[in-house]
């Protein structure tokens, strides 16, 4: 058997992380400023991470929902106070699809309907409703198409308040940063109007925080900037530092009942180690505030680049919007400077880096972006 072939494969094979470095096979050192889409929140291998999971391994590993798992209490309360929110209620699961997936589900069982708002540009995951809510037609399979879906472009307020007059909405699902859309924040403003009209309308406001929460930005949620609550918050990604977990943390006004939900593997043992591990680092070592200092010197060190044409993002959050001549930018990083970035179409260089990047690793990419932009612009003037 050989292996379905759905990923465009860089040749480099990865043996080793520590922090923000990773090394391969042949011990070429990289500097990793993408954590594999968001998802090394607190360093590669850190100290305290590996020592809560192999002592965890050590007593069991995972038991089904059907018995108590007492980390599940304690992950469900450190993380209510490392976000603000105390009073909402988790539900684990074991990625950001499915996270989606059992919100968008819990709120049309909350109030029996049907439609759902989402944006242009919008990246949610590649399950059933998840990936109908995804504006990208080339990966939404013939069966998960579905009229109950309505795109409305992004940040028009005009458009959000006619689909919700011309339609029984359910709920409205947002990116607070769109990742794979090309880290286009939502103004606070839009998000506010969001809130307003799920009130009006009795709609359930879905946050999607998979890429952009957990303390990306300098805040728990991107979305937490706006000043309001959503109903329901969905992550991921950089809440196990590697290990598959995803969550919804759910308003107090939404009531849970025997099997409305439910999951084989979401918050096992092992999962709920990897994330009470991942809140304990970032709280120790305050790493919510880092991504906010870091992320704000590398944004204002991008932004004096003349060959750019936008800088966007907050915090450890950051694209950066290229002409067409600089397309070849994240190839020339990875395999000239040896660093991980990532890549929005079109041309559109993703920084996702763990929380506690320090500066020094950021002059670093500074000095190779500047290398491969000033390269790029002597060759193109020869």
């Amino acid at each position: 058997m050989k292996l379905f072939d759905v990923y465009p494969i860089n040749p480099i094979n990865i043996v080793k992380g520590v922090g923000s470095l990773v090394y391969d096979d042949k011990g070429q050192e990289y500097l990793d400023l993408y954590g594999g889409h968001a998802v090394i929140s607190i360093g590669h291998t850190h100290p305290h991470y590996v020592k809560r999971l192999e002592d965890q391994l050590h007593q069991i590993g995972f038991y089904s929902n059907s018995v108590e798992i007492p980390l599940q209490k304690q992950l469900a309360e450190k993380l209510g106070h490392v976000s603000g929110k105390e009073d909402y209620q988790l539900f684990l699961c074991n990625s950001g699809a499915e996270a989606n997936e059992n919100a968008l589900k819990l709120a049309s069982f909350y109030n029996s309907k049907k439609k759902v708002i989402a944006f242009t540009g919008a990246f949610h995951g590649r399950t059933s409703l998840a990936v109908a809510v995804t504006d990208n037609p080339k990966i939404v399979a013939p069966v998960n198409e579905t009229d109950n879906v309505i795109f409305v472009p992004w940040n028009d307020e005009a458009a959000l308040e006619e689909a919700f007059e011309n339609n029984d909405i359910s709920s409205v699902i947002i990116e607070g940063i769109q990742g794979v859309g090309g880290i286009h924040v939502a103004p606070e403003s839009f998000l506010q109007k969001i809130r307003s009209l799920c009130n009006t309308y009795k709609a359930v406001f879905i946050a999607d925080a998979v890429q952009c929460g957990y303390g990306r930005t300098g805040k728990f949620y991107s979305h937490d900037f706006a000043g309001v609550n959503a109903d329901i918050y969905t992550m991921a990604k950089g809440m196990g530092n590697g290990f598959p977990i995803g969550a919804i943390s759910i308003s107090p006004k939404i009531q849970a009942a025997y099997g409305m939900l439910g999951t084989t593997f979401g918050g096992n043992h092992l999962a709920c180690a990897a994330g009470l591990a991942v809140l304990e680092v970032m709280e120790q070592d305050n790493l919510m505030q880092n991504a906010a200092t870091v992320g704000a010197y590398l944004i204002d060190e991008l932004k004096k680049f003349k060959q750019v044409n936008e800088v966007r993002g907050r915090g450890l959050m950051i694209g950066i919007d290229l002409p067409a001549e600089f397309a070849h930018a994240k190839k020339d990083l990875l395999f000239k400077h040896h660093i991980f970035t990532g890549e929005s179409k079109p041309n559109v260089i993703r920084l996702l880096p763990a929380l506690n990047l320090t500066k020094a690793y950021a002059d670093r990419f500074l000095e190779a972006f500047n290398t491969v932009l000033s390269s790029a612009t002597v060759l193109s003037n020869s």
